[in-house]
């Protein structure tokens, strides 16, 4: 299947790699865009997260990163303080972010992917990294 779909991706995070899984398993290629490697400019950033109908702050992550220690728990920090910390250290920006033309999302689960990606397009079973199944033996999602 040929469809435009950009992963924002960690291959160190379990997360990550499920979600990359599931849109190889429909066929699609995607644009892997390591963002450790390669952050997104500010206004990608900016773009994404709102594509995603996230605010500001859901797409910071905090486990595994200087979060605390950068003080950005602080609540009176604004949009634009936490932007900077993202640009300056990309650990920060929740991952992985989807882009695809159905849609953006913060695949977090990982299953969150197949909102935006073809129904049509999975033909069997899919099963994460830790053995729970996502896609039945006819490709429908298992809720």
């Amino acid at each position: 299947m040929t469809m435009d779909v950009t992963i924002y991706h960690n291959p160190a995070c379990g997360t990550s790699r499920n979600t990359l899984a599931l849109i190889r398993h429909a066929g699609i290629e995607p644009t892997v865009v390591e963002y450790l490697k390669t952050p997104p400019s500010r206004d990608q950033l900016i773009k994404m997260i709102a594509d995603a109908g996230l605010a500001v702050r859901e797409a910071i992550r905090e486990k595994g990163t200087p979060y605390a220690e950068l003080g950005l728990d602080n609540p009176g920090l604004t949009d634009d303080q936490l932007l900077d910390a993202m640009i300056v250290t990309p650990i920060l920006i929740n991952r992985p972010i989807v882009v695809t033309p159905l849609g953006t999302r913060l695949a977090r689960p990982s299953e969150a992917v197949l909102d935006i990606l073809p129904t049509e397009a999975f033909k069997g079973p899919f099963t994460k990294e830790d053995g729970e199944p996502v896609l039945d033996d006819e490709g429908k999602r298992i809720v």
